[in-house]
């Protein structure tokens, strides 16, 4: 895991001291995702400057250097990330033609003793140059298995190539600014470009607002794009907007599913899933370095857990955080799967303060905005894994791929009642229901608490009822999908001079054709939420620490199974990831691992009328945000004033908010 930069300056006269000196200043700024290696280079003749800062995972020596060249010297890449395969990768190429020295070109002598056949080393970086030699950069790709980025140089075609992994773990952010095409694994590094003009993006700010992140390809940035996954772009000498080329979608996988359909049994499904699992988690547990999980005491990590410890010698190193307040604390849940795995596990407990102290550092390990309040667990537990580990597995990816998210069977049953009512009845339904506030409905649930199951007491019934009365205006069962997937429901309103770009989310026409709603529902969050807000929030809060992080249901070959099987292997008797429930059983006692889903959060909303108060009020005072000019403070104090009051649970609303105006603050204080 690493991080790289660079620039590709089409003006003439930069002298190789000019771009040494810049790709330097922006490959500092990435120190934190590769602290153990750092490398610059650079050709004058054509404008290209390459930085990489390196986390050594495999090949620890000199030999896994970068940037790196391929063995003909004609090309040059930065590279973040690991190929699982690329041992097998090397097989094929041994067996096949040897790729060629390029005449033009000396070539790059060892800095290492040789290894066998010809190589320099054993680290992926290596394995992936010759296959690009050997095959070619598209058909490269295809072949390799792994969570990737790149940055890449012909120095025979004068060619820029940007690439990134088919599920998106790796970031990639790049775009013109005057001459120079910018990229590299974070904006920080594409800041320290002189060229560099930071100029907001409205339109994507709107898309903060609504979801908590922004959405591929959009960045904060205008101008600044992100690589969709499964990608890559090329680059010229003539200043071009390429488009990227797709070698492996999404899209196409659900197509292929849908077409190939799963027609085994429900115990050879089993067996097959536990077969891609097994493969890909033994395949990230490959390292140089000391390697341990991430531990939750759900379903998905725990899966990830007992397969890894089902293959290994040693007690597998976990991981787990916990809180005092119950509704957020799985921390027993995950003592309890460790205990029954025989894994080396370790909890800690955090204070309130101790969460707290971690959201100013936010608008520097994000240095988009993102608003995702489990970034905050997420950077503590990934803190406490880096103490022992360097690499750490994760679980995500189950939900979205085996229907776990609550939505998912809520909102078809939920459907499935709405349509045959009438929408003037549905319309008088809406009107009874908010014509109590929320905070009535509160109280009248707590004095009826003894009816209800003792997890719904206190769980905000009154701001669920009023979110219920907007959805029974829904035309579509993808009406109520967008409802619950949004938070400012009209955020061009809020934000002065935004308009709502198109997205994945918001254009039918990029949809497959899906019979299922559940699995519409599915396709968006992998192809949205997946990448832009849990990968995100993953990488950066990992590589906040030096810690780099693998998702072994993100196997592409997982994906791939996954879209072939039929709907109820997924969701059944409204609950959701069926099949991987019984790879799990075969692992686990049910008892441990079957109770209600939580959230991976924190109590902001009792914060930001605590302890967060002071910090909230001073980011979107009044007079403040009419002097900076994007956001209506009419609008944004209601929220608050409502919040305050108890009336309204407001708090993912501000957090969106407070996200943009911390990171705003801080991009201030750099410039």
């Amino acid at each position: 895991m690493c991080g790289f930069t660079g620039f590709f300056d089409r003006s003439a006269g930069t002298s190789a001291e000019q771009l040494h000196d810049i790709v330097g200043r922006m490959t500092a700024t990435l120190r934190h995702r590769g602290p153990d290696d750092d490398g610059l280079w650079s050709d004058s003749a054509t404008g290209i400057a390459l930085g990489h800062r390196r986390l050594s995972i495999l090949d620890l020596s000199a030999a896994g250097h970068q940037p790196m060249h391929s063995r003909s010297g004609r090309y040059v890449i930065a590279f973040n990330g690991e190929i699982y395969n690329h041992l097998a990768l090397r097989r094929a190429l041994e067996s096949g033609p040897a790729a060629p020295e390029h005449p033009l070109f000396d070539r790059i002598e060892a800095t290492s003793p040789a290894a066998p056949s010809g190589w320099r080393g054993h680290s992926d970086t290596e394995t992936l140059l010759a296959a690009i030699e050997a095959w070619g950069v598209g058909e490269a790709l295809t072949r390799c298995i792994g969570m990737f980025a790149f940055a890449l140089w012909d120095r025979h075609d004068r060619l820029l190539y940007l690439a990134r992994d088919r599920l998106g773990e790796k970031p990639v952010y790049y775009g013109w600014q005057g001459d120079a095409l910018v990229f590299g694994s974070e904006l920080k590094a594409l800041r320290q470009h002189p060229d560099f003009r930071g100029d907001i993006d409205r339109d994507a700010l709107t898309q903060l607002l609504r979801h908590d992140y922004i959405p591929s390809p959009y960045t904060i940035y205008q101008n600044i794009r992100q690589l969709p996954p499964g990608t890559y772009l090329v680059f010229g000498q003539h200043r071009q907007e390429p488009q990227p080329v797709a070698y492996w979608s999404v899209r196409d996988t659900v197509l292929r599913g849908q077409m190939q359909p799963f027609t085994g049994t429900e115990a050879e499904a089993t067996d097959a899933l536990e077969g891609l699992l097994r493969e890909a988690i033994a395949g990230q547990m490959v390292a140089d370095v000391p390697l341990g999980a991430f531990l939750s005491g759900g379903l998905d990590s725990s899966l990830v857990v007992a397969l890894m410890q089902a293959q290994s010698s040693q007690p597998v190193k976990t991981f787990t955080i916990g809180f005092a307040e119950a509704e957020y604390n799985e921390a027993e849940h995950a003592k309890a799967v460790a205990r029954h795995l025989g894994t080396d596990h370790t909890e800690l407990y955090v204070t309130p303060e101790e969460a707290m102290a971690v959201i100013p550092r936010l608008p520097t390990l994000y240095d988009e905005p993102l608003a995702d309040a489990s970034q905050i667990p997420t950077f503590l537990v990934s803190q406490l894994a880096r103490q022992q580990v360097t690499v750490s597995l994760s679980g995500d990816g189950g939900d979205e791929l085996f229907g776990g998210y609550n939505r998912y069977f809520w909102a078809v049953n939920f459907w499935r009642k709405l349509r045959y009512l009438p929408r003037g009845l549905r319309h008088g339904l809406a009107g009874l229901l908010t014509v109590v506030p929320p905070h009535a409905w509160n109280a009248i649930f707590r004095h009826l608490g003894f009816l209800l199951p003792a997890r719904l007491r206190y769980a905000g019934l009154g701001d669920k009822l009023h979110k219920l009365a907007i959805i029974l205006g829904s035309r579509t069962p993808e009406d109520i999908y967008f409802d619950l997937i949004s938070h400012w429901r009209e955020p061009a309103r809020l934000v002065r001079g935004g308009r709502e770009p198109q997205t994945v989310l918001n254009d039918r026409g990029q949809w497959p054709q899906l019979r299922d709603f559940e699995q519409r529902m599915m396709y968006l969050d992998t192809v949205s939420y997946l990448p832009d807000d849990i990968l995100v929030k993953v990488d950066r809060a990992a590589m906040g620490v030096s810690l780099e992080t693998r998702v072994p249901l993100l196997d592409h070959r997982v994906v791939e199974f996954a879209w072939r099987l039929p709907l109820d292997l997924k969701i059944r008797q409204g609950q959701g990831k069926w099949l991987l429930r019984q790879v799990l059983y075969r692992h686990v006692p049910p008892a441990l691992v079957d109770r209600p889903k939580m959230g991976f959060g924190v109590p902001i909303d009792h914060w930001l009328r605590g302890p967060l108060k002071p910090w909230a009020e001073a980011l979107i005072e009044p007079r403040r945000l009419k002097a900076e000019g994007y956001l209506n403070p009419v609008l944004v104090q209601e929220k608050w004033v409502q919040h305050q009051s108890g009336r309204r649970n407001w708090s993912y609303h501000l957090w969106d908010v407070l996200m943009f105006q911390a990171w705003l603050e801080a991009q201030s204080a750099r410039d």
